[in-house]
């Protein structure tokens, strides 16, 4: 009896405890937040804005409707503050330390690691499931959002090739949604990978376009409101970009990777997103006419800024198809 208890005290006393761990880094973080704090409230500059907070709020929401875990999301927020402080070092070429400066880009920091790590530990639930009917979508949007851009004006090589592929591809995924071709696994590789594209060319738009509002705290109450909310949901969406980032970064060789399995893993991850399933011909007319309605007025007429209608027409085409299937035909209808 008095081997096994010294045999247990000798274990318990092996183990290597964390806490003191991570006291010691959380007080060397609040220490940090503190001199940020000191700096910002005596700089002459406004280093943080209203519009950051709207940005954080639309992620933070987000994140707790995905995960369902405030605890998890507790510690997300915990691992990307630490990392976060990554901003303060002193970059390569940076000849002057301006600690203003490097205030300025944490928050951006933050939100790139939050949204990176919880893209990560959520991978499978924030992946975007795909179907022929929103490929379509996509393609058609992504019609509107080039022509509307001006993209058509431009007359060189590099634009004719990437407006051929994106003609070709917008037919195929057009021809795919319009008829009983059967989705083998590289078409519905092809029509993920596009639909990947179209979603993060979108996102860029979206992220330069709603940067380019003025400060919240410059604006009227009502203007104020309309910016928070672009902020907002940009936050919403931060994760979500992310992913797609991370889907197509995924086809860049590594230095340290194995690219043919690297490259075979992304493949399958795209395969397996998108749905076998043959859409409803119906639906995929009304998808026509739901977008050329709505985008003809808007180019006709410059009702909302290009981001907003196509980001708008994204969000309330499926709500108008599930109306239309319980109102007009009283069912849902598969093929």
């Amino acid at each position: 009896m008095t081997f096994n208890r010294k045999n247990k005290t000798r274990k318990k006393s092996t183990g290597f405890r964390l806490t003191p761990l991570v006291q010691v880094i959380g007080g060397i973080g609040l220490l940090i937040t503190l001199y940020i704090g000191y700096r910002a409230s005596i700089s002459d500059r406004r280093l943080f804005s209203v519009s950051l907070v709207a940005l954080f709020a639309g992620l933070l929401f987000e994140s707790i409707r995905v995960s369902n875990s405030w605890k998890t999301v507790a510690g997300i927020f915990a691992g990307s503050y630490l990392c976060s402080l990554m901003a303060f070092l002193p970059g390569k070429s940076e000849q002057v330390y301006n600690f203003e400066n490097h205030i300025e880009m944490w928050p951006y920091f933050f939100i790139i690691f939050f949204a990176l790590i919880f893209g990560i530990a959520y991978k499978d639930r924030v992946t975007a499931k795909l179907t022929e009917g929103v490929t379509l979508l996509l393609s058609l949007s992504l019609v509107y959002w080039t022509i509307d851009y001006g993209f058509t004006n431009y007359h060189n090589w590099l634009v004719y090739t990437l407006l051929a592929i994106a003609l070709a591809l917008t037919i195929f995924s057009t021809i795919n949604a319009l008829t009983d071709i059967h989705l083998s696994r590289t078409t519905r590789l092809t029509l993920s990978i596009w639909s990947t594209v179209i979603l993060f060319a979108f996102a860029i738009d979206n992220i330069i376009m709603v940067f380019n509002n003025p400060d919240i705290e410059s604006t009227y109450l009502y203007d104020g409101l309309y910016i928070g909310l672009q902020f907002f949901l940009l936050g919403v969406s931060a994760v979500y970009i992310m992913q797609n980032y991370m889907l197509l970064a995924a086809f860049i060789p590594s230095k340290n990777g194995n690219y043919l399995n690297d490259l075979k893993e992304n493949n399958k991850v795209h395969i397996d997103r998108f749905s076998d399933e043959q859409v409803f011909t119906g639906h995929s007319i009304l998808c026509i006419l739901y977008t050329g309605t709505f985008y003809g007025l808007n180019y006709q007429y410059e009702i909302l800024p290009r981001h907003t209608m196509i980001w708008l027409v994204l969000f309330t085409f499926p709500m108008f198809l599930r109306l239309f299937d319980v109102v007009v035909l009283g069912r849902k209808y598969y093929r």
